[in-house]
C-alpha cells in the first residue's frame, strides 16, 4: 500500500511539473521578483498591486494598463500557490495597515503570493482556442537584508573580513565601531577557542549591525541573518565576526572556529537562499528609496548606488524564448523604480527618474545590450500626500499636503528639486536634503491612490496580456 502511496504522489507530482511547463510554453505564467534593499516599499508595494488589481482595477484607477484600458480584463484574484513551503504574502495584514492611515510591517522572511488574472484576448492565434484566458503571476519578496548576503558567495572568510574591517574604519561607521574594534586588537585569535568570548563579540557585532541600519540607515550589512535571524536566533552558525587574517591558524583556535561558522553559513543559508529562490525569474522590479538617502548624506547615498549595482550580477538575465521559458527561464525585463514620487512635486519626477537612471547607467548600458528591455520611472505605490499650490509674494508655489511622521501632524512643504544625477562629495550641498516622511493618505472613500502603478503593470505584465 505504501508503494502504491509513492507512486500517487510521485504522478500527482509530474502532473503538477507537467501543468506548469503548458503554463510556460504557452506564455501563460510569469515570475516576478520584487527587488529591494531595506525599507525600500516592497511590502507596501505588493499590497497596493494585489489590491488594485483585485479591488479597484478600472479605467479611472489603472488608465495606461492596456488590459484594463480596453476593457479586457474580466477578473483578478489570489489563488492557492505552488511553493506549500513558502510563508503566504500576508496581504491582509498589509492592506488593513494602509486603510487605517500606517504603513505595513516591513518584510522579515522570504513570502510568495499567487494571482490569477483572466482576461479575454487582443486577437492573434491565442483568441483562436478561447475567449477567455488566465496569467498565472507568482510575485516572490524577500528581506533586503538577505540580499545584502548574495556577495557573500563570493568571498572566502579572509577577504569577506577585510572588507568587513575596512568599512569598519571609514565614515560612517567608525565613530561607533571604536570600542568593537578596541576588543578585537585584544582579542588572540590564535589561542585555543573560548566560546564565551566568542559569543560576546558575535553579540557587540551584531549591535553594530542594528545600529547601522536603524540609526544610520546604512545597505551594506553582513550578515543579513543577524537582523533577522528567525530561527537562526542563536545558533552558532550566526555566531561570527571579522577579523584580520591568521595564517595556519590551528584547528582548535578561535579564528578557525569563525572560519568554519562563517564557511557553513554561505552554504547553508546563502547559497541554499540563492539556489532555492533566485532561479526561474522571468520578470524584475528593483525599488530603489532614493529620497531617504538623499537625507542621509553623502556616505549612505553613495552606499546603496553601491549595493544596487552589486546585485545585479546575482540575476539570471537574457532573452527569452519557448524553449528558455520552459527549461531556463531568465528575466527579459527589468524595470528600476524610484519610490516615494509623490513626496516631490509633479514636475520633479522626472529628475528623480534621470538620477536612478544615472545610478544604474553602467549596468543598464550591458544588460540592453543582451537584449533585456530596461525602463526607469519614479512611482509610488501608495501615495502619501497631495500636490496643493500655495501663494508666497505674489507666487505660485507647488507644494505637497500630508501627515508628516516625524511630527504627527499635517504638513504642507514645499520640496526640494532632486538632483538629476549623482553628485561627487564636493557638489553635495551645504545643508543636504531635507525629504519628510509622510503616512498613507487615502481618498475619500477609504482607497489606496497610487502614482504610475499603472504604468509598473504595463512594463511587466502589458505584453502577457494581449
Amino acid at each position: 500500500m505504501f508503494e502504491s502511496i509513492k507512486q500517487s504522489a510521485k504522478f500527482k507530482q509530474f502532473q503538477h511539473q507537467a501543468h506548469q511547463l503548458v503554463q510556460r510554453g504557452f506564455d501563460q505564467h510569469v515570475k516576478l521578483a520584487v527587488t529591494g534593499l531595506s525599507r525600500s516599499g516592497k511590502t507596501a508595494f505588493i499590497t497596493a498591486l494585489v489590491q488594485h488589481l483585485t479591488e479597484q482595477a478600472n479605467s479611472q484607477n489603472l488608465p495606461f494598463f492596456s488590459v484594463v484600458q480596453q476593457h479586457r480584463m474580466v477578473a483578478a484574484k489570489a489563488v492557492p500557490q505552488s511553493a506549500l513551503d513558502i510563508p503566504t504574502f500576508p496581504y491582509r495584514d498589509g492592506l488593513n495597515a494602509l486603510l487605517q492611515g500606517q504603513w505595513p510591517e516591513s518584510t522579515e522572511r522570504i513570502n510568495t503570493l499567487r494571482l490569477a488574472i483572466k482576461y479575454r484576448s487582443g486577437g492573434g492565434l491565442r483568441a483562436q482556442f478561447s475567449e477567455n484566458h488566465t496569467l498565472i503571476v507568482d510575485l516572490i519578496d524577500y528581506p533586503g537584508e538577505w540580499l545584502m548576503d548574495l556577495p557573500m558567495l563570493d568571498m572566502d572568510y579572509s577577504t569577506w573580513s577585510k572588507q568587513q574591517l575596512q568599512l569598519l574604519s571609514q565614515a560612517p561607521r567608525v565613530t561607533q565601531a571604536k570600542e568593537f574594534l578596541s576588543e578585537l586588537e585584544q582579542f588572540d585569535a590564535s589561542a585555543p577557542v573560548d566560546e564565551q568570548q566568542l559569543a560576546k563579540l558575535a553579540r557587540q557585532y551584531q549591535a553594530l549591525l542594528v545600529h547601522f541600519k536603524h540609526d544610520l540607515k546604512l545597505s551594506v550589512l553582513q550578515p543579513g541573518r543577524m537582523l533577522m535571524p528567525g530561527d537562526l536566533a542563536g545558533a552558532p552558525i550566526l555566531a561570527f565576526f571579522p577579523l584580520p587574517e591568521v595564517i595556519d591558524a590551528p584547528e582548535n583556535s578561535g579564528y578557525f572556529h569563525l572560519k568554519k561558522r562563517y564557511q557553513a553559513y554561505v552554504k547553508d543559508v546563502v547559497q541554499h537562499f540563492y539556489q532555492q529562490h533566485f532561479c526561474h525569474f522571468d520578470r524584475q522590479i528593483i525599488l530603489v528609496d532614493l529620497l531617504s538617502s538623499l537625507e542621509q548624506g553623502v556616505e549612505v547615498f553613495a552606499e546603496q548606488n553601491q549595493a544596487i549595482n552589486q546585485l545585479l550580477s546575482y540575476f539570471s538575465y537574457g532573452k527569452s524564448n519557448f524553449i528558455k521559458r520552459l527549461f531556463a527561464p531568465k528575466i527579459d525585463k527589468l524595470l528600476f523604480a524610484a519610490t516615494k514620487s509623490d513626496h516631490l512635486s509633479a514636475e520633479h519626477h522626472k529628475d528623480l527618474a534621470l538620477l536612478l537612471d544615472d545610478i544604474v547607467a553602467h549596468a543598464k548600458n550591458n544588460l540592453v545590450f543582451d537584449g533585456i528591455k530596461i525602463e526607469t520611472m519614479a512611482m509610488s505605490s501608495v501615495a502619501s500626500t497631495k500636490a496643493v499650490q500655495v501663494m508666497q509674494d505674489g507666487e505660485k508655489l507647488n507644494c505637497i499636503s500630508g501627515k508628516e511622521m516625524k511630527s504627527q501632524h499635517q504638513m504642507t512643504f514645499l520640496p526640494a528639486q532632486p538632483p538629476m544625477r549623482v553628485l561627487s562629495a564636493t557638489e553635495w550641498p551645504k545643508h543636504g536634503f531635507n525629504f519628510p516622511s509622510f503616512y498613507p493618505d487615502l481618498t475619500a472613500d477609504k482607497k489606496i491612490r497610487h502614482v504610475r502603478i499603472d504604468h509598473v503593470l504595463e512594463f511587466l505584465l502589458g505584453d502577457k496580456l494581449r
